[in-house]
């Protein structure tokens, strides 16, 4: 049985790790959305995190996973989006916590700035991670 339906996108400066973090969601069993880009040449990062909001609000994906060069960018371009909440995560700590208070439904990483494993590992922790609801629905109700 196929897990939920996980889209993808990056940038340029982002594609080599949002690769690696497609096999690695394949090997888990995840469903794959992959909204390129597919090279490495230079495209603009708010075209990739406007694709990426449009699955989520669409229904074709239940989360995400947007890379650039440093993940600051797509960031900013994909929290312009009333119903997306990126969190860029650096560490494990934060792919925790960005789920557990922020209910974030999408994961940013820097291609250029952070490791394969961890990134691997934040991806594992954010998508078994649930939201604690509680004191925090309130705060994340006013972001949307």
């Amino acid at each position: 049985m196929t897990k939920d339906i996980i889209a993808l996108a990056s940038d340029h400066g982002g594609l080599e790790l949002k690769t690696l973090l497609k096999e690695e969601l394949i090997r888990q069993g995840y469903g794959v959305l992959d909204l390129g880009t597919d090279g490495t040449a230079s495209v603009d990062y708010p075209d990739y995190a406007d694709a990426m909001a449009a699955a989520l609000n669409e229904g074709r994906a239940a989360r995400g996973v947007l890379v650039c060069g440093t993940g600051i960018g797509i960031s900013i371009a994909a929290n312009r989006h009333a119903h997306v909440r990126a969190a860029l995560v650096h560490d494990a700590f934060g792919a925790r916590l960005c789920r557990q208070h922020n209910d974030a439904n999408v994961i940013v990483f820097g291609g250029r700035t952070l490791g394969v494993e961890v990134a691997k590992d934040c991806l594992k922790i954010f998508l078994e991670t649930a939201f604690e609801g509680g004191r925090h629905a309130a705060r994340v109700a006013k972001m949307s």
